[in-house]
């Protein structure tokens, strides 16, 4: 148990670099800190959020890939950054459609990119694609209703 614990442990540096990526009253604690350190912000516009992540040996599953739960997490996450307006408290997604077309491995540089959709009354769209940085290829597409 102590060598997990030792290996799940952040660092001040780490723990300081995802306090400033996410919204404390969004954020879960251990679990969002776990699943989104390492995240880099690259671009942020109106509606717009571009992100880049590195898959990191924490997040992998049995079979070697980028576990499902974790892209699911990082998708919707992101997602809600796209939408957010401050001083408002972060939007909860109601209805997540999640279409896994690829995978990704360890050491994957992943591109994130969320868009806002539209918003009807306090309800608003966003679509989140996931791709390799390297090949292009789509990994996931995450679209939030």
């Amino acid at each position: 148990m102590e060598k997990a614990r030792t290996f799940l442990q952040l660092t001040d540096d780490q723990s300081e670099i995802v306090s400033r990526l996410v919204d404390p009253a969004h954020c879960s604690g251990f679990y969002d800190d776990f699943a989104l350190n390492g995240i880099r912000v690259d671009r942020v516009e109106q509606g717009v959020v571009v992100c880049t992540f590195k898959v990191p040996p924490r997040l992998i599953d049995r079979n070697g890939k980028l576990a499902n739960g974790a892209i699911a997490n990082i998708v919707d996450v992101v997602g809600s950054a796209a939408v957010h307006v401050e001083g408002l408290p972060m939007n909860v997604s109601v209805d997540m459609s999640i279409s896994f077309l690829s995978t990704a491995k360890l050491d994957d540089e992943l591109e994130i990119t969320a868009r806002a959709l539209g918003q009807r009354g306090r309800y608003s769209g966003t679509v989140v694609l996931l791709k390799n940085k390297a090949t292009g290829e789509i990994i996931v597409e995450e679209v939030v209703t």
